[in-house]
């Protein structure tokens, strides 16, 4: 069953730093892989992505300096992580891991996590 499944959300305070796990089977491995965001009453926002050889790496003006996205392939699982500094309360959203075989599509991915609650506090 191909899947993704998040981890790492939580609650934080304004300034701080999270990191987001994402845990997917190596069939992920050849696919471009990303992050995206969903705040109460907004719409789904893409926040950070990545070919599958690293080479090209696109984030959101809102994000930029401020994440990190990065990927480790460990035996047979893929791990993309999304590294958060400096944190605002406007970060606050649910976060969802995703995935798609090309960055050209990679905004409207084929596979997409469950989710995990990342809350910022001033």
């Amino acid at each position: 069953q191909v899947q993704l499944v998040e981890s790492g959300g939580g609650l934080v305070q304004a300034v701080g730093s999270l990191r987001l796990s994402c845990e997917g089977s190596d069939t992920f491995s050849s696919y471009a892989m990303g992050w995206f965001r969903l705040a109460p009453g907004q719409e789904r926002e893409f926040v950070a992505a990545r070919n599958w050889s690293g080479g090209i790496i696109a984030y959101a003006d809102s994000v930029k300096g401020r994440f990190t996205i990065s990927r480790d392939i460990v035996k047979n699982t893929v791990y993309l992580y999304l590294q958060m500094n400096n944190l605002k309360p406007e970060d606050t959203a649910v976060y969802y891991c995703a995935a798609d075989p090309t960055m050209t599509t990679i905004r409207r991915p084929r596979y997409w996590g469950q989710g995990t609650q990342v809350t910022v506090f001033s």
